[in-house]
């Protein structure tokens, strides 16, 4: 396992990636998949909206994006005053037909400049069989590159955007992952899953990390969550912590958030979804 001492920076900068790390102890990982579960059990899986931004939802989400382990890392690579621009839960079920193409996620966000790092949190175990994340090494090092909509039907991304040139499959690498374990990668970073084949859940837990001094450049207002340290550009609108979970303020908030944020990436300049 890559150490967070061990030249997390260099790596990171050399490769656009680093994998994998941990984030979280297995019985904490445990812990944020039981209160998922606890939620579906209770009122049926969560939808395709409430998948994004569940830290605006879920008290347990809103505890995951400032996990101490998980800022320590993004620190080494973007500094001590960080803001959370979206989370996601990639749910694959069980032979789910679902995939995500190959992309980079800075086509449609809209932020300047690049200096955006994803933490992807595995919650179960990620592997080939079941859709790990797979990237292309220094594929940050690219400009953005050109994509075409394909709205594919099992694509689990907004537009089922991909990258208008092939990927060959042999340059990739897949970042697998145990319970509690995460990846770090650039915003530019070319990267894709394949669908779940075996006959586990895979869950991920994406939580997109920025310094306060980025900015959105759609033209459109923004928002985002302080997680650490001060916020002196007030680039993006605050958001609100959740006091109750999936209570009706709650929902209500997200709906707002989701609206605007469907905006940004279905007209924005120009990858997945939030």
């Amino acid at each position: 396992m890559l150490k967070i001492q061990d030249n997390l920076a260099v790596h990171y900068e050399r490769e656009g990636y680093a994998a994998p790390l941990r984030a979280l102890d297995p019985g904490t990982a445990r812990g944020y998949r039981a209160a998922l579960e606890l939620h579906e059990a209770r009122h049926g899986s969560l939808s395709k909206p409430h998948r994004n931004n569940p830290h605006l939802l879920f008290g347990w989400a809103d505890r995951l994006i400032r996990e101490p382990k998980i800022l320590s890392a993004v620190s080494a690579l973007l500094g001590d005053n960080l803001l959370v621009w979206g989370s996601t839960l990639f749910i694959k079920e069980p032979h789910d037909p679902g995939f995500i193409s190959w992309h980079q996620d800075s086509t449609y966000w809209g932020l300047d400049p690049a200096d955006v790092v994803t933490a992807w949190v595995a919650l179960t175990d990620s592997r080939m069989d079941n859709g790990a994340l797979c990237v292309l090494p220094k594929s940050h090092k690219m400009d953005q590159m050109p994509h075409r909509d394909t709205f594919a039907e099992t694509n689990m991304l907004s537009r089922g955007q991909e990258i208008a040139v092939e990927v060959n499959p042999d340059e990739t690498v897949a970042l697998e992952l145990e319970p509690g374990e995460m990846s770090l990668h650039h915003v530019r970073m070319v990267h894709g899953s394949g669908p779940n084949g075996s006959d586990r859940r895979r869950i991920g837990f994406a939580i997109r990390y920025l310094p306060t001094h980025v900015r959105q450049v759609s033209g459109q207002s923004d928002t985002a969550t302080l997680v650490q340290g001060i916020d002196a550009f007030q680039n993006f609108g605050p958001e609100r912590r959740p006091e109750q979970d999936f209570g009706e303020a709650e929902r209500a908030f997200h709906a707002e958030i989701e609206r605007l944020q469907h905006s940004i990436i279905l007209n924005g300049p120009g990858a997945d979804a939030r």
